[in-house]
């Protein structure tokens, strides 16, 4: 097991039986642990769900004075599943969260049972973008990038729901902007093409086919790229998939997760 020796556990929460398999749930930037809400029910009843916040996000502390890296979030992952007596474990997440996986299927490949990307990818353009919008948010608070989350999470037609307003509320009240920035920081230092082949864990990629953040090309990338990967790609969704296609998304992570084979037609069939 991998215990950095003054790390502190990830704020995170803990939901299902506890003699349950366990599944580690990652977040995209920005959001809180509701992100998994709509899943979450049916998840925990299968499953002992572990779902961990970033830091600055949905009242966990704020990043040290070390720089935030996604190597270093996937060590505090390890940490944390070592602190509640987990060895090995699924693991599902979006954006961020989702590289995170990756990174640890990648260096860690005995801890990972079953790896799921959502709406990810091995490099989330160019660092530059990231490090002005970290700028942004230290100099005007999570106010602008609030502003327009909107329209990078949501299809039009999702924007306006209660849904995706609450997700949108959670970004202005409860991400603080020092957590804001130092994940925009790890996103732009993070480029795992490369060990991509070294991935050994059963990988579904899941894409929003209107994802303006990390577009479907993204998500064939990671797809070529894995070893054996399944890719969906779901119309209807832009980047948090999970919150405006939830029944898809949580058939095709209960499909590999359990190891049932993915139903051939969930992206044309399946709707909320």
């Amino acid at each position: 097991m991998t215990r950095p020796p003054a790390a502190v556990p990830l704020h995170h929460t803990v939901d299902g039986p506890q003699g349950a398999e366990p599944l580690l749930l990652g977040p995209s930037l920005g959001t809180p642990l509701a992100l998994w809400e709509p899943q979450l029910p049916t998840l925990s009843r299968q499953f002992r769900v572990i779902r961990w916040n970033l830091p600055g996000h949905g009242g966990a502390p704020e990043p040290g004075p070390a720089p935030t890296t996604v190597p270093g979030l996937a060590r505090r992952v390890l940490h944390l599943a070592d602190t509640l007596g987990i060895d090995r474990f699924a693991y599902a997440g979006v954006s961020l969260g989702g590289a995170v996986g990756a990174w640890l299927a990648a260096y860690h490949p005995d801890r990972l049972v079953s790896l799921a990307l959502i709406c990810s990818s091995a490099c989330f353009g160019a660092p530059g973008a990231w490090r002005e919008r970290a700028a942004l948010v230290r100099a005007k608070g999570t106010g602008p990038v609030a502003d327009t989350a909107a329209a990078r999470w949501f299809t039009p037609a999702f924007a306006g729901s209660p849904q995706a307003t609450a997700l949108v509320d959670a970004l202005r009240r409860t991400v603080t902007p020092a957590g804001y920035a130092a994940c925009c920081a790890a996103l732009a230092a993070y480029d795992l093409r490369a060990e991509l082949p070294r991935i050994a864990a059963p990988t579904l990629v899941i894409a929003g086919r209107e994802d303006p953040a990390t577009p479907p090309a993204h998500a064939r990338e990671l797809a070529d790229g894995i070893p054996g990967a399944t890719l969906l790609e779901l119309p209807g969704a832009a980047h948090l998939a999970g919150a405006e296609r939830p029944a898809p998304v949580l058939a095709a992570l209960l499909a590999h997760a359990t190891g049932i084979p993915a139903f051939g037609h969930l992206a044309e069939g399946a709707d909320q």
